[in-house]
């Protein structure tokens, strides 16, 4: 039976015009598809408060924390008056509010209980993870009110993952079970579910998040589990865009990326998608359509198979923060990569997934992309776990460290166009270049430069792909 999963980002529920369109789109598209199924984000900047929040209780600041959460609980119930939910449904609604919020308090009140140098992944998931669960009871009560059957869904009680809090992978065996228990009997009846992005669970039980941007992955997952036949993401520009539109003006839409362009345009920058959740469609051949939501009849991006025999071309350029490690030394990287990666684990829940490493007999560097996935204090929490670490045991590790820009041209069979990667090299002009590499996947050509030289080098590189169409 047919089955759409459309995901809402943040930036698509965050005020009254951008919800009401929203709701509008999935009243419509529940006339056309047989069931529909919605992943939602939290409004636009709660994550980042949240995460404000559990910082102030690290350092015990109470009345900093319950600023934070009394502003949360303005901005959820103002957005509910302004959309006139009636009563007994309002009341209701303002209830499950004072009911999350309540738990934020609590989970504060636990971290200042308990102070650490660093808030701890596990503590920081508890708090954030109450973003989504504001937005799911908010978007399925006013779809109630405007005749849909809808229910709220924790994705905790869905996505099953490992325990690496703040970048949990899941596992998908016993994900599959979930869906068929929770999603299924919801889906048969006729009900849209409204699935909190972002938000897993242990198998005993505690919270887990999928990294930022991660209610793209969950909707994948599901989307993949359910045999869905597309997935729509719906955000606030025209697809997936050439460059950073914020950066570079004149960015232009993508019509159509394969799957791995995606991948490798998320990983290495592009906000609008994350990076793991281009895997699971892959495996299933499954459409990925990003929308906007304030121009729903536009095409936006098709992500899909690439058409066989398609000529190399570049299509976008992206950045992200990289950290450089140098050392007047050749010889074996191994103890550094398990350093970087320990440090990755310990301090934020992720994974060291990519390194650019380049080596001669009397020096060495090593560039680690840092995700985009962390946050955007990833970094500078990195740097300092490393620059800790190089403090006990300076003769073993005698790095500098370094932030670095990595910036990223994407195509598709760059590795069959060697005149191609020649004409990027030369958008450059004499931007020094630490490193460069081209993806196993042969669609990203990435160069670590100077951090003061990234906007120079995305602008010379955008001008090339706008000139070869």
């Amino acid at each position: 039976m047919p089955t759409l999963v459309m995901k809402f980002g943040g930036n698509t529920l965050g005020t009254t015009s951008a919800l009401e369109q929203a709701l509008r789109i999935v009243l419509e598209q529940a006339e056309n598809w047989e069931h529909v199924l919605l992943v939602v984000s939290a409004l636009d900047g709660v994550t980042d408060m949240l995460l404000a929040a559990a910082q102030r209780a690290r350092i015990a600041d109470q009345r900093g924390y319950r600023r934070i959460a009394a502003n949360l609980r303005s901005r959820h119930l103002a957005l509910v008056e302004q959309l006139a939910l009636e009563a007994p449904a309002s009341q209701t609604l303002q209830a499950e509010i004072d009911q999350l919020i309540s738990a934020l308090h609590d989970n504060c009140v636990a971290i200042a209980q308990n102070l650490h140098d660093e808030l701890l992944p596990r503590e920081s998931d508890a708090v954030v993870a109450i973003g989504e669960r504001l937005s799911a009871q908010i978007v399925a009560a006013l779809l109630r009110q405007r005749g849909a059957r809808a229910a709220a869904v924790d994705g905790a009680e869905v996505i099953i993952t490992d325990s690496a809090h703040g970048n949990a992978e899941p596992d998908l065996a016993l994900t599959a079970r979930r869906v068929d228990a929770v999603l299924q009997p919801l889906l048969q009846r006729g009900m849209i579910p409204v699935v909190t992005g972002f938000i897993g669970a242990t198998a005993a039980g505690a919270i887990t998040t999928l990294g930022r941007g991660g209610s793209d992955y969950s909707a994948s997952i599901l989307s993949a589990l359910l045999s869905v036949r597309e997935l729509w993401i719906w955000t606030d520009v025209d697809g997936m865009m050439s460059a950073d539109p914020r950066q570079l003006p004149d960015a232009l839409n993508i019509p159509r990326l394969g799957y791995q362009e995606a991948a490798d345009l998320a990983y290495f920058g592009a906000r609008i998608l994350h990076a793991r959740m281009i895997l699971p469609l892959l495996e299933r051949s499954l459409p990925l359509r990003i929308k906007n939501v304030f121009e729903p009849g536009a095409p936006g991006t098709l992500v899909a198979p690439s058409p066989v025999g398609a000529p190399p071309t570049l299509k976008a350029v992206t950045s992200v923060e990289g950290l450089a490690l140098r050392r007047l030394t050749g010889g074996s990287l191994t103890g550094v990569t398990r350093l970087i990666s320990a440090a990755l684990q310990d301090t934020l829940g992720a994974r060291s997934d990519v390194m650019l490493v380049s080596q001669s007999p009397n020096s060495s560097f090593l560039c680690l992309v840092i995700p985009t996935s962390i946050g955007s204090d990833g970094g500078k929490r990195l740097r300092r776990a490393l620059q800790a670490k190089m403090t006990q045991f300076p003769e073993k590790l005698p790095w500098a460290l370094e932030s670095v820009a990595l910036v990223t041209a994407i195509g598709n069979r760059l590795n069959a166009a060697p005149a191609l990667l020649a004409d990027a090299m030369r958008a450059l002009g004499d931007i020094e270049i630490y490193a460069l590499a081209l993806g196993a996947s042969h669609c990203s050509l990435t160069f670590a430069l100077p951090l003061q030289q990234r906007r120079r080098a995305l602008l010379q590189l955008h001008q090339l792909i706008i000139k070869s169409g």
